[in-house]
Order: structure tokens, then sequence, then C-alpha cells
């Protein structure tokens, strides 16, 4: 989560400055803040429904009572900056801030800017981009000033000799071959494990070993597909370090943060984009790592079994061509961003 990673990068750089979070009653947030060493606020807030729009009938009534709790909050905190990281539960609050006077920030992680940040940033003092492609799709305020300085992740630590072999053994993988990462995020990616498990049963992945990131959900239907020396199989990767260690290749959906590591790994990577995001907004950040040479775009409608595993070959055959992916991934690689956009920020506190 960007805003973790944004309040870390504040107390490290001023242990003075207190970050408070602000998440959705509904959302993640409620289950992951409790985990982390911050104070933080729920707001009773809901998405605006692009599909089932008659949910949104009682949108009137969710957005004043996510008013006045955005109200509560800031009288509370009173707080010398508020920062918005794109979600819904960002809106009222930053909004609310805006009309008090209070310096805002936005900080949008996707090519296609969210309906959220759109809406905030032209009274913003500061807009933070993920990707440099979301500059002409947002209007600016007069003193608004925008900076892209990457998505704020955990950076990569620092190299040492024998990282890969050390993390193929920690896998349990034979160092022979190269190494598949594939993974669709904590929930998993259905049509992505439907591919690598249809490539697995028709053999077609036999000269690579498979890291394979299925979601907690799919782990224990899967598992039977895992082979020991050449395939691991595991809801998710946490820590992702080793994983991403041990990897030549990734495969994984187009979210901002996961595009985010990629390149301050400099990792080469098909990218997959969900069809149901938002907006497309995954569509746009794939097609912006395409476009410049630092990732190869598969669209899931084109993710047979066959054509995914050829590819996969070809690439990981290729070493010019994977060389070249990770050079241009790296190039648009920001392992520092949350430092330095925090420094820009703390401009703003007296």
């Amino acid at each position: 989560m960007p805003a973790l990673a944004l309040a870390q990068a504040l107390r490290e750089a001023r242990p003075e400055v207190e970050p408070v979070l602000v998440g959705a009653l509904r959302g993640i947030e409620a289950q992951v803040l409790p985990r982390h060493p911050f104070r933080f606020h729920l707001v009773p807030i809901e998405p605006i429904h692009r599909r089932a729009w008659w949910r949104n009938l009682r949108w009137p009534l969710v957005a004043w009572r996510a008013w006045r709790a955005a109200g509560r909050i800031l009288a509370a905190e009173r707080p010398a900056v508020v920062i918005g990281t794109g979600g819904y539960a960002a809106g009222p609050v930053v909004l609310r801030a805006q009309r008090a006077g209070i310096p805002t920030v936005v900080q949008e992680q996707n090519a296609f800017p969210g309906l959220t940040s759109r809406w905030l940033a032209g009274g913003a003092r500061q807009v933070h981009l993920g990707f440099p492609e979301a500059r002409a799709r947002l209007h600016r305020g007069a003193t608004t000033e925008v900076y892209c300085f990457g998505n704020p992740i955990r950076p990569p630590p620092p190299p040492e000799p024998g990282d890969r072999a050390a993390a193929l053994r920690a896998f349990g993988l034979e160092a022979g071959r190269p190494t598949l990462l594939v993974f669709g995020g904590s929930q998993g990616a259905r049509a992505i494990n439907y591919a690598v498990a249809a490539a697995l049963e028709r053999r077609v992945l036999g000269d690579v070993n498979v890291l394979w990131g299925t979601g907690a959900a799919h782990a224990a239907a899967l598992a039977s597909y895992a082979v020991p020396g050449r395939v691991v199989v595991q809801g998710f990767f946490d820590p992702m370090a080793p994983a991403y260690r041990a990897a030549d290749l990734v495969v994984c959906r187009a979210g901002a943060m996961t595009i985010a590591e990629l390149c301050a790994w400099g990792k080469p990577s098909v990218l997959v984009p969900l069809p149901s995001a938002a907006a497309g907004h995954q569509t746009f950040n794939a097609r912006a790592l395409a476009a410049a040479g630092a990732a190869v775009l598969l669209p899931e409608e084109q993710l047979a079994a066959q054509g995914f595993a050829q590819l996969v070959r070809e690439l990981v055959r290729d070493e010019h061509r994977l060389a070249s992916l990770a050079a241009r991934a790296r190039e648009r690689g920001h392992p520092d961003a949350a430092r330095d956009i925090v420094l820009r920020i703390l401009t703003l506190v007296v």
C-alpha cells in the first residue's frame, strides 16, 4: 500500500512528524492497518459501483456519512498536510481538507489516473505520479506542482554475490534452468492460473523452473502441480524478495505497485492486465511499459496455454531480449520513490 510506504518514509525522515492513516471501513485497510505501528481511522464510505449501478442509489447517504466522518477526523487531528493516495476513502478527507484550507497532496499510482485523483488534483498543492503518462490526464490548479518520482515501494535490498543461487536453493529449485515467477496478487488470478496449469499438464514448460503464486484461495486446489526441484506452488510469496531474486522472467498482472516493484528490481516481465480493472487502468499501465520496451503485453484473451508457454520459452532462450527488457525496466525504476516524495511533501509542513 502506497500510504503505508509513505508513512514509514515520513517516520524515517522526520521522527517528530506523526503519520495518521485513514482508510475505508469496508476496505482491506480494516484488516491491514491494525498490523502496522500507526494510528488510523476508518471512514464509512463505499466505492461508486460501475456495473451494479442501482447500488449507487444509496450513495447520497453514504457520502453524507463519510463527509461528517472526515470532518470529525480533521477536527481531532488538526493535520499540517493531508495526503491522498487515490483510493475512494481519500475523496471526502482530502476534499474536506481542501475546503478547510489545509495543504493537500495527491499521489496517483496508475498511468490512467483514477476518478478520485482526477477530482482532487486541481485543489492540491502537490501531485505525485507513478507514471509520467498520467500527467496529460490530470487538470492541475494554478498553484499545483506536479512531480514524477515513481510509486512508493519498499526498496530492493542491495544485491550480493550468490543471491540468485541462494534463492533457488531456498525454494528447492535446480540451478541449471531459467526460472519463471508467476503470480496474480494475494487473491490470485484465475485466468493466469488456468494457463499455467494447462501448460504444466501438457508438459510444455519442462525446460524452466516455475515459482507459482496461485493466490491463497487457489493454493490447495493447485498444490498437486508441484514438482520437486522444478515447480513450486504457494498461495503467495511474503516477502517477495527471494522470489524476485530467483526469477529470470515474471508473468503477472499490471497493477501499479507490482510494476513499480518489477522496475525497481529490473525484472523482465510479461504483463497480463486485469480486463475488469476500473477504467481499464491496468491495460494503460501495461501499454506504457510495453511502449517503453520495459515489458511484454499479453492480453488475457490471448492467454491460451500453448501460446503462453511458447512466449515464455522464446523469452527465456533469448538472453539479449531479456537483458533489454530488464534494462528498460530499470530505467523506469524508482526504488527511493517513497523517500523522494516525502522530502518534497515535507516542504509543505511549517
